[in-house]
């Protein structure tokens, strides 16, 4: 191999993202912000960890724009949203000719990251052999194409890494390597919920108000109500409630009556704290049998617009399969789907690897169904529900995972 093979190669866009504004009054915001500071001084990788919608990626661009590499690329990788083989092709790029559709040589994230930072988020969604490719080049820093027949290049990168998952946990089951948990886990910062630091739920929805470009207040009893909800969605709900109840409040003071129902009904008591993964599962199982809901009108958006991953709609789909001992017609009339959306749906569950084996739950034939009877909505997600063209779009892409 020529020493030329290993020359750095030169990111084609040099341009870093705007500064992130981490907006907080709580003192465990205030620990991490401290903890990003002395972090970003050296080059060391990180793993965030959090719940979905905590700000995980807002902590990882404010480690790169504190540190040395600020004028350089700040990449995002989404794992948990491409398949197997796009994920390779993106992080490394590929060759012309390597895969139908390859028409030219394509540089991979990693190349176009150099001397910045590749932020690696959902790494828990990663198969394990894209596991293995990524341990490769955190050891050596090479690059290899799809479809090249040698290292192609050397970069210098930082990797900052996140997820939802507790990758113990997933070592433990064999579904990640313990080796590249040691790797990505030098320094570890956790993201707390937001139910667990009340305290910025304030100043993040003034600050959301600021950001919309709307006129409007929160009263003090819609505030306090804000306070009281739990938050599943964390950040990410807060910010889609706030935008709903200023759009209700048409430019007036927002009250509690323009609340969506959801955080009205769970003003007067909290909820006890319990594991998320559990809750999500918990609550979107209740909405689809009890509340109204249906499989492609409510649920379907939700991980389309990565509300929730492929681990919550397996254990959705484990939930609904104990319920109908393995059968997955059953979940049809279940989950509101049309019987003539059968194939659609296994289609959808193979196509995003949330398949689940039915064997286990096959204990003779399934219980009666009841008939779902309408409640008030389980959350602000409704809004959001795709129309008949998005599904339809959906459906002929459903071989890219989400």
């Amino acid at each position: 191999m020529s020493s030329q093979a290993l020359e750095p190669v030169r990111p084609l866009h040099a341009v870093s993202p705007p500064a992130p504004v981490m907006v907080s009054a709580s003192q465990q915001m205030a620990d991490i912000l401290a903890l990003v500071e002395r972090v970003a001084a050296r080059d060391t990788k990180v793993l965030v960890t959090g719940e979905s919608g905590v700000g995980k990626d807002l902590v990882a661009r404010e480690i790169h724009m504190r540190s040395a590499r600020a004028t350089r690329p700040f990449i995002a990788v989404n794992c948990a949203g491409l398949t197997e083989t796009l994920l390779e092709s993106e992080l490394f790029g590929h060759v012309k000719g390597s895969f139908t559709g390859a028409y030219r040589d394509k540089p991979g994230k990693l190349q176009l990251a150099h001397r910045g930072t590749l932020f690696l988020d959902e790494v828990g969604e990663m198969s394990l052999r894209m596991q293995a490719l990524l341990l490769r080049f955190l050891e050596n820093g090479e690059v290899q194409s799809v479809g090249a027949d040698h290292v192609q290049t050397k970069v210098d990168v930082r990797v900052i890494a996140a997820t939802n998952r507790v990758l113990a946990d997933m070592v433990t089951n064999g579904q990640f390597r313990e080796d590249l948990l040691y790797r990505l886990r030098v320094i570890h910062i956790h993201v707390p919920p937001l139910r667990e630091r009340r305290e910025d739920i304030r100043p993040l929805v003034k600050f959301l108000v600021s950001k919309s470009g709307r006129e409007g207040e929160f009263s003090e009893a819609a505030l306090k109500m804000l306070e009281r909800y739990r938050w599943p969605g964390n950040v990410r709900e807060l910010q889609n409630v706030v935008e709903q109840s200023l759009w209700m409040s048409n430019g007036s003071r927002v009250e509690v009556a323009h609340l969506p129902p959801a955080v009205q009904a769970a003003g007067d008591a909290l909820v006890p704290m319990r594991e998320r993964r559990r809750q999500v599962s918990d609550e979107l199982y209740t909405a689809l049998v009890s509340g109204g809901y249906s499989f492609w009108e409510h649920i379907h958006p939700l991980f389309l617009a990565r509300d929730i991953t492929r681990y919550d709609m397996r254990c959705l789909v484990r939930k609904g399969l104990s319920t109908t001992r393995g059968n997955y017609r059953s979940l049809l009339r279940l989950f509101g789907i049309a019987t003539q959306d059968y194939k659609r749906f296994l289609n959808f569950l193979a196509a995003h690897d949330c398949t689940v084996d039915f064997r286990e739950f096959r204990q003779g034939s399934p219980p009666p169904l009841r008939s779902p009877r309408l409640l008030p909505p389980l959350g602000e997600h409704t809004a959001g529900s795709a129309d008949g063209g998005e599904r339809k779009a959906t459906e002929h892409g459903a071989a890219r995972a989400v």
